[in-house]
């Protein structure tokens, strides 16, 4: 009897939390803001709003596939560009919880053939981005203005035909290639003394995890985190041919407003490179509030939370803003705040948690004509104020 009673109990909250949102006057004005920011027949967005772990919205918006006319859904692929970088911290704070690595220690005892800095570059600042590493503009000049001055240092790499190096389109360097390119990068700034966003450190980063685990920074964080975390749709492209599942493809606009292709053939990983659905971020998601990874589950998503330094990301605006492990944090009017977007060839996301509320709005679109952040506003809008 009682086995039969506990039964009935989680049928009904089973029931109960998958009703909680349903089609309420509400959530259809929702469903009308969205597709009022996402045309139907164009390249569109898949979207994912949940509360405690319930689905408000879980669905696509627009279309997955221009070409074939396939409409998007909550189950297409997405490259997530700069939200990658959240799971390459994991994968080094990982390292550091196995006993492989110390964060506080000089990134060149674990990596080789790294040039000599003239200073102490931490692990944690590289996380943390604090480390005084530059940013593609070291690599190539393609696509700045004419007057843009690069780094002192920068390589300006040309290509066979003699213009500079088109990064992510065109021009092509293989994984270790690339990896060989950016360990010759010199710092732009003295370590620890201003925040900088620095792609190439988180690229030095995944090169960190290779090195020190003997796995690709792909086979360790499967191992390690989306197979734990049961993110089954979820991996780091490191290659540039493979079929992917469920894609979403990747569109922009040209000068004339027209769609064109707009995918990439840079599969370095660490800056980018994750590829994943709305079901895997809210198991993610999920890993915030019951943590599963790390000897002490709790501990370890603690000081996952707790910024990399002191040093504010935007101290010209006055914006009390940190970075801690992948992620800003902040404080708004809704309260604490935990962000990040990502921007890159065919890919457009935008994902915001609100640890308070346990409140999540994510907005992964494979349009980067479309206005990411006036899409998550109005979602955050919606949920805090109507």
């Amino acid at each position: 009897m009682k086995n039969i009673t506990r039964l009935v109990s989680v049928l009904l909250l089973f029931i109960l939390n998958t009703y909680a949102f349903a089609d309420t006057p509400k959530i259809i004005s929702l469903e009308g803001k969205l597709k009022s920011l996402i045309p139907a027949n164009e390249p569109g967005c898949s979207v994912g709003v949940f509360e405690k772990g319930n689905a408000i919205i879980k669905k696509g918006y627009g279309l997955a596939n221009a070409e074939l006319n396939i409409a998007m859904s909550d189950n297409n692929v997405h490259r997530m560009a700069s939200v990658s970088k959240q799971f390459v911290a994991m994968a080094v704070r990982l390292l550091a919880d196995q006993g492989k690595i110390e964060l506080k220690n000089d990134i060149s005892i674990y990596v080789s053939d790294l040039p000599d800095y003239g200073a102490k570059v931490s692990i944690n600042s590289i996380i943390g981005h604090t480390a005084g590493m530059g940013d593609y503009d070291l690599i190539s000049t393609y696509g700045y203005p004419k007057d843009f001055i690069a780094e002192e240092g920068a390589l300006n790499l040309k290509a066979v035909s003699g213009h500079p190096f088109r990064v992510g389109n065109e021009d092509y360097l293989s994984v270790s290639e690339f990896h060989d390119v950016v360990k010759t990068l010199p710092l732009v700034i003295k370590p620890d003394t201003e925040w900088r966003y620095s792609n190439m450190g988180y690229i030095v980063l995944a090169i960190l995890v290779e090195e020190v685990s003997g796995l690709t920074l792909r086979e360790y964080t499967d191992k390690y985190i989306f197979k734990p975390l049961d993110m089954n749709n979820t991996f780091f492209a490191d290659n540039a041919v493979e079929l992917i599942k469920n894609r979403a493809y990747g569109y922009a606009k040209d000068e004339s407003g027209n769609y064109i292709n707009d995918m990439t053939n840079l599969f370095v990983v660490g800056d980018g490179g994750l590829h994943t659905n709305i079901s895997d971020m809210q198991k993610w998601n999920a890993q915030f509030d019951a943590p599963k990874l790390g000897k002490n589950p709790k501990v370890f998503i603690q000081e996952f939370m707790l910024p990399n330094s002191s040093l504010p990301v935007s101290p010209e605006i006055g914006a009390d803003i940190l970075y801690a492990n992948g992620q800003f944090i902040s404080k708004d009017e809704n309260g604490k705040l935990v962000s990040h977007s990502g921007g890159w060839l065919g890919a457009n996301i935008m994902y915001r948690r609100y640890p308070d509320n346990q409140f999540m709005n994510l907005v992964m679109c494979s349009n980067t004509s479309i206005d990411v952040k006036n899409i998550a506003d109005t979602i955050d809008k919606w949920y805090f104020s109507e």
